[in-house]
């Protein structure tokens, strides 16, 4: 192949410098990095097989849940890590703490300040937690004012129970100051009221939990709230319900009337990082575990979202409009899981591809037509110089001209072209014989102006010789002989 020229390279551009390509390597890795950090954030969760959930006492209604809910996700292989809290307060305090291992638990409605709540979400209210005061003595309490004085339990630090009760006993102006107020499990507390030590006490949980089925049978009066209506209007956290005749036992009709109670609700809240995969597994559990009637709530009542302590999580909304993702209800969960996360992976990968594969011929095509385009330019600078010195360019300049055309030309032959791509070979061609058409036209006119001043300057000199009689081919001497005689004559 012919080697180029420097003078006819006007166009070349100049090579990349040292600084330019460091920056493009520094922007490569930097590029790089970031994708390898955004791949495992989306594919890490795809391999996690455990969930960590804070609960409540053992044996209470929150541990009892959990127990349902662990038996229902292992079947999708997942091991639910229940782990055992004071309550409800505890459990909020454990899931606010963004460095803690608690993912999920159960918060009591009314347990919490919404200005803190910014890294948690709520997955589904679950369930109404049905407060329950029982009493001693012969006198019908159907208001909290009438416990004043009296020795009262009410629930155990960190718990949502001692939460709410201190609120409705200090909104019936009960303090520690004029009832003795003490702090005991449920059954210590069902002791004291048994032995005579305590004079009523606070209880919450279900009527079929086994604490509730023992209170509910015993001799122990169950306190109907006769002002509820007043104190849902007043704390909206808080629900009336009502416990029907006879629930207890039909045979015995225990209890003998409805009794209305206050409920709180079990909210089933998450921290907000927790993965979208999980969520639908638990209000799959959730669905299973509360959606049946009881005492309280009809069929479908609960898993719902009918809370606003804490921000709804999206795919909580998303659920209770259209059910779980597509492939998560037609494919296990980790295999969902692993798609799923591949899919977020592979789109935007899978869109650049096809993008590529559209411009990919149209590349293919400018990096060929960049060879001739190289010479395009080479050929128009050479013609605009031809032009630019037409009018009088010197045998140097021409010469130098044919031989730039020709190593174009000798370029443009070596050139190696897809068969489809020969008409713009032979267009450069084309091309390059209109410029050499124009650098010999500019030679032919140099030649004849070059001819015409020799013969102007022939024609002057010689009518001098005839002037001075010289003729072609005489000398000075043999004119002046031939002048003399005609002098003389």
């Amino acid at each position: 192949m012919p080697t180029p020229s420097p003078e006819f390279h006007r166009n070349l551009k100049a090579p990349m410098t040292a600084r330019r390509r460091r920056l493009l390597i520094v922007g490569a890795v930097v590029l790089f990095v970031l994708l390898a950090w955004a791949t495992k954030l989306i594919v890490e969760p795809a391999f996690q097989r455990t969930l960590v959930m804070t609960t409540g006492a053992s044996g209470g209604i929150y541990r009892g849940f959990a127990d349902r809910y662990a038996a229902i996700l292992k079947r999708e292989g997942i091991t639910l890590d229940i782990r055992n809290s004071s309550g409800a307060v505890e459990n909020y305090d454990r899931l606010k703490d963004p460095n803690s291992p608690y993912e999920v638990g159960f918060v009591q409605s009314g347990t919490t300040h919404p200005q803190e709540n910014s890294n948690l979400q709520i997955i589904a209210a679950v369930s109404y937690e049905p407060i329950w005061v029982f009493y001693r003595g012969d006198t019908v309490i159907n208001r909290l004012a009438q416990l004043r004085g009296k020795r009262v339990s009410v629930g155990v630090p960190g718990s949502g129970l001692l939460e709410v009760a201190q609120v409705l006993l200090g909104d019936s102006g009960i303090t520690s100051g004029n009832t003795t107020l003490v702090h005991l499990e449920a059954d210590k507390a069902y002791q004291g009221l048994e032995s005579g030590q305590l004079d009523a006490a606070f209880f919450i949980g279900r009527p079929d939990a086994a604490m509730q089925v023992t209170l509910l049978n015993s001799n122990l009066k169950l306190m109907d709230f006769a002002q509820a209506d007043a104190l849902v209007q007043k704390f909206p956290s808080l629900s009336k319900v009502i416990f029907p005749r006879a629930s207890t036992s039909i045979v015995d009709d225990l209890p003998r009337n409805d009794v209305t109670l206050l409920a709180a609700t079990a909210l089933l809240v998450s921290k907000d990082s927790l993965h979208p995969a999980f969520i639908y597994l638990l209000l799959d559990a959730a669905k299973n575990v509360h959606g049946g009637e009881d005492y309280f709530t009809p069929l479908g009542k609960f898993p719902n979202l009918n809370s606003e302590e804490f921000p709804v999580s999206e795919e909580s909304e998303r659920y209770f409009k259209s059910g779980r993702p597509f492939l998560q209800r037609y494919l296990p969960f980790w295999l969902a899981s692993f798609v799923e996360r591949r899919l977020l992976i592979l789109l935007p990968f899978m869109a650049l591809l096809l993008g590529l594969l559209q411009a990919l011929p149209k590349m293919v095509e400018a990096r060929f037509k960049r060879r001739l385009v190289v010479w395009y330019r080479e050929i128009k600078a050479l013609e605009d110089e031809v032009w630019k010195y037409s009018d009088r360019p010197s045998a140097a300049q021409v010469t130098q001209w044919r031989r730039e055309i020709e190593s174009i030309d000798a370029h443009a032959s070596t050139i190696r072209m897809p068969q489809r791509y020969f008409h713009d070979v032979y267009a450069l061609k084309q091309a390059i014989s209109i410029v050499r058409g124009r650098i010999d036209q500019v030679a032919e006119r140099v030649k004849d102006v070059g001819e015409s001043e020799r013969e102007s300057a022939e024609g002057i000199r010689r009518g001098a010789r005839e002037r001075t009689g010289k003729t072609d081919g005489q000398s000075d001497e043999q004119a002046g002989e031939q002048s003399e005689p005609s002098r003389t004559k």
